[in-house]
């Protein structure tokens, strides 16, 4: 019976051990500056713009719904251009691209 408890201290040790010392092997995601922020942003956008235009075809979403949420949409979209434009500009690269994933324009 002894031999089970010291067996049990030594594994409850053991994983004590292992989940608190922390590896070397540590992966840490790149720095993500302002302008890939703006990016991720413009994309999700583009993403719902798409799909609101998707509902509106489809039937779920009325005319005065369509137009306020698209508004709204493009008034965000228009803000994040603009930022990432003057963002871009500040840092003396090229002008950004509004190309949407999937190739399309």
């Amino acid at each position: 019976m002894t031999t089970v408890y010291i067996l049990c201290g030594v594994i409850t040790i053991a994983m004590i051990w292992f989940v608190f010392s922390g590896s070397g092997n540590v992966f840490t995601s790149p720095e993500k500056t302002r302008l890939n922020y703006l990016q991720e942003r413009k994309d999700v956008v583009y993403e719902n713009m798409r799909d609101l235009n998707f509902e509106f075809n489809a039937g779920k979403l009325s005319a005065e719904d369509y137009a306020s949420l698209k508004a709204s949409l493009e008034e965000e979209a228009a803000g994040i251009l603009a930022e990432s434009a003057r963002l871009q500009g500040a840092a003396g690269t090229s002008a950004p691209s509004t190309k949407l994933k999937g190739g399309r324009a």
